[in-house]
């Protein structure tokens, strides 16, 4: 067996130990949701104002 098979080997059976943090990343999953939607709702129509004004001088409808 080649050095290359003995660690790919030992790659694979370190990741198939490897359960990680599900509770911690769905928390981090449910959180990044949450601010995406509270931000969306506090700076939307500012964000929509920007983006038309500077589709309208791209296109140059001003």
């Amino acid at each position: 067996m080649t050095t290359i098979t003995a660690r790919l080997r030992a790659l694979v059976a370190d990741l198939r130990q490897e359960r990680g943090d599900v509770p911690g990343w769905v928390l981090v999953t449910l959180m990044t949701a949450g601010l995406v939607v509270t931000l969306w709702a506090v700076a939307g129509p500012a964000l929509t104002q920007v983006f038309q004004t500077a589709i309208s001088k791209v296109t140059g409808a001003i």
